[in-house]
């Protein structure tokens, strides 16, 4: 018997599809939309503020803290409450977060809002995962790498047009048109969320504390070595071509690129690939690609076979993410909540913190033996790739 109030399986039909997985995905593209848009503002910021770049790090730094920080709280509201309430709650909160930060006068009070954009936005993941794996139990199949395929999307669109409008309209006039769009697009589907709230039963035997289980914390590890991978390419691919390859700024900029574009149209196609290859196989399959393209792009003699390598690569980490995910909201004995509280926070230390290492690592052996050695951790996702069984379900009623 299911632990839920509310009733599972149908749903209301819009233009021909659930309405609760149009509002999950829609959710998703929001909040890369809101994460999309904060990347322009950065050089607008530091000028406004008169900050260096070494300050405007710290500031992203607390972006990064803010996540982490909130997000475990953010699992057990959701654990306690279901994620529909917890989702709409961090969506409300989040958008406004932009303008404010466009707003706060000094240093000091710019901090605490940034703090609290990622803390909310990370919070957001937190929930809107965890509904996607409820949506994902109801219908029966994979929905969790389109929902990241929305994210990227909605990524895409915040940075392609927040050039254009800090342009044309200024720093808050960019917030204000960003938040509005994003408001726009969000205030129709929060009633169409899929309800998830626990019964009274349910709250009261989810404990308030870690799990003692081992399981979210082994598919913490393998979101972790997927997306240290993910944070190096981000952060450092340009730079690695430009000094070990001599390529220019603008070929440089096809590494992450290609990486980006093969990524944003493989979690797209995944879910049907894990609908038919199942959870574990479709792991194990992206792995191999993964394996292949950071050893390519770590000794590959010119700048092309990098970015091919580098394309090769986004391949595979599409769906590892997506795949962990979908298992931590299915740990047996793990409230989904928590278990993805956990995972989200140790799998997202891998953008959030471990490119800095990487950095200074390379300064010391250079960017080939850095890449070479997170060809390395992906070899542990596959180790723990049998974890992915978590991830496959049948439709419940």
């Amino acid at each position: 018997m299911s632990d839920l109030a509310t009733p599972r399986g149908s749903a209301p039909l819009y233009f021909g599809m659930r309405g609760d997985r149009i509002a999950v995905s829609i959710l998703f593209l929001m909040n890369g939309f809101l994460v999309g848009s904060w990347a322009p503002k950065i050089p607008v910021l530091m000028a406004r503020l008169g900050i260096t770049e070494s300050v405007m790090g710290l500031l992203i730094l607390v972006f990064g803290l803010g996540s982490i920080v909130i997000m475990p709280i953010f699992g057990t509201l959701t654990a306690r409450s279901g994620s529909a309430p917890i989702l709409k709650l961090a969506a409300l909160i989040v958008l406004p977060l932009l303008p404010l930060i466009s707003l706060a006068p000094e240093l000091v009070t710019t901090a605490i809002v940034v703090f609290a954009f990622g803390g909310f936005i990370g919070g957001m993941d937190v929930a809107m995962n965890t509904n996607a794996v409820e949506v994902e139990k109801r219908m029966g199949r994979a929905i969790m790498s389109s929902c990241h395929g929305f994210w990227s999307l909605g990524g895409l669109l915040g940075a392609s047009i927040g050039g254009l409008l800090l342009g044309s309209i200024g720093e808050f006039g960019h917030s204000v048109a960003v938040t509005i769009i994003a408001a726009i697009i969000t205030l129709p589907v929060l009633p169409l969320i899929a309800q998830d709230q626990p019964t009274a039963e349910a709250r009261a035997s989810t404990p308030l504390r870690f799990p003692s289980s081992p399981l979210p914390y082994l598919v913490g590890t393998m979101a972790l070595f997927s997306m240290i991978p993910e944070g190096a390419i981000l952060d450092w691919s340009a730079v690695y071509l430009q000094r070990d390859h001599g390529a220019s700024i603008e070929l440089a900029s096809f590494g992450f690129a290609a990486f980006s574009a093969t990524m944003a149209i493989m979690r797209f196609a995944g879910d049907a690939i894990r609908q038919r290859l199942g959870a574990v196989l479709t792991l194990r399959v992206c792995g191999c690609f993964a394996l292949t393209g950071m050893i390519l792009a770590s000794v590959a003699p010119t700048p092309e076979l990098v970015i091919t390598g580098f394309a090769i690569a986004g391949i595979g980490i599409s769906n590892m993410v997506p795949i962990a995910f979908s298992a931590a909201g299915n740990l047996p004995g793990v409230p989904p909540g928590i278990g993805l509280s956990i995972v989200t926070v140790t799998g997202y230390s891998g953008i959030l913190i471990a490119p800095s290492a990487i950095g200074f690592i390379a300064e010391h052996t250079g960017f080939s033996p850095v890449l070479l050695g997170t060809a390395g951790l992906i070899l542990v996702t596959l180790a723990f790739s049998s974890l992915a069984r978590y991830a496959n379900f049948r439709a419940e009623h």
